[in-house]
């Protein structure tokens, strides 16, 4: 009997309840399946750390580096503090680029996508079935193509002897090479085209969730249409129009293959925004550390943008 006793207290043959039979869980895997229960975002949390953050991690020191694409240096690259970032504030270039990813994001994201994506979205919910069935066709089909399909797409409408031109020729107008003597304009309509129906998707579902009722109380109390579009309609889809404008200004921050294919970032630099500028110095010019630097200083304008649109997200504390 004090043999059992004892047995039962040490735990000798028996799990946390003293049933014969069981195995006692160790400490630390009791701790990781609580951890588990009370966080089940935690293996999601694991994953993005482990596939996100470990590559900027790594960009990171890459941009602290002499890192190139050929010589000694692609094999032994030297840790030279803040070295490209020096140069890169001191390059007028840099600037340029920086000032022509803004314009291209403000332009083609923040105004193109977002305004004629809500105009689409409010035609869509007033038209009938066939005008609604038509211009979802021609909006998506733009958003479906792959995004090398679409690039080239754009060029053969924009180039000197392609569609647009030919339409203008219609018209009696003279052509032009709109790549050279307009491409900033070029690739932000390119892009509004490529982009917008993403925008019409979202503010579809968002003014479907809007209760017809409330409109038609204040439009038997008076309000125009665009006083209910202003006071009402808006405001109830706040967090929608936050949430489009972040992911859509994200998404235009790192747009690429559209320039590059279209204009390659020319003539010169002007159509160069700072994807192509990074594109350009690691793998033109072999200096993957100074291109690593460049596409580091995107990813923390991204950041920036990120935390306005957060804070536009958190909701109102009364």
């Amino acid at each position: 009997m004090a043999t059992l006793a004892l047995d039962g207290r040490d735990g000798r043959g028996t799990g946390d309840g003293g049933e014969p039979g069981r195995t006692r869980v160790p400490a630390s895997r009791r701790a990781l399946q609580q951890v588990l229960r009370t966080s089940p975002l935690l293996p999601a949390v694991v994953l993005l750390a482990l596939f996100l953050l470990g590559p900027i991690v790594y960009s990171l020191y890459g941009s602290l580096t002499n890192a190139s694409l050929t010589g000694p240096r692609a094999a032994n690259p030297e840790f030279i503090g803040l070295d490209n970032y020096a140069q890169l504030f001191d390059n007028p270039q840099f600037w340029k680029s920086l000032v022509l990813t803004l314009v291209f994001v403000i332009a083609s994201a923040l105004i193109g996508q977002n305004v004629l994506g809500m105009a689409l979205a409010l035609l869509l919910k007033t038209a009938h079935g066939p005008v609604r069935a038509f211009v979802s066709t021609i909006v998506v089909v733009a958003w479906v193509l792959p995004e090398i399909v679409a690039a080239f797409a754009l060029y053969a409408f924009f180039a000197s002897d392609g569609t647009l031109n030919i339409i203008l020729g219609w018209f009696g107008m003279e052509g032009r090479a709109w790549l050279v003597v307009a491409p900033m304009v070029s690739v932000i309509i390119a892009n509004v085209w490529r982009g917008t129906a993403f925008s019409m998707m979202v503010y579809s579902a968002a003014l479907a969730e809007v209760p017809p009722e409330i409109t038609e109380a204040a439009e038997i109390d008076g309000a125009s249409g665009w006083q209910r579009f202003t006071r009402i309609t808006i405001p109830m889809i706040r967090r929608s129009i936050s949430t489009n404008l972040m992911l859509t200004t994200l998404q235009t921050l790192g747009v690429f293959t559209l320039i590059w294919v279209m204009t390659a970032g020319g003539p010169g630099v002007e159509s160069s925004t700072l994807p192509v500028l990074a594109y350009q110095e690691a793998f033109k010019f072999s200096q993957v550390g100074y291109g690593t630097a460049i596409a580091t200083v995107t990813l923390i304008l991204g950041g920036l943008f990120a935390i306005v649109y957060i804070k536009a997200l958190k909701p109102e504390v009364d």
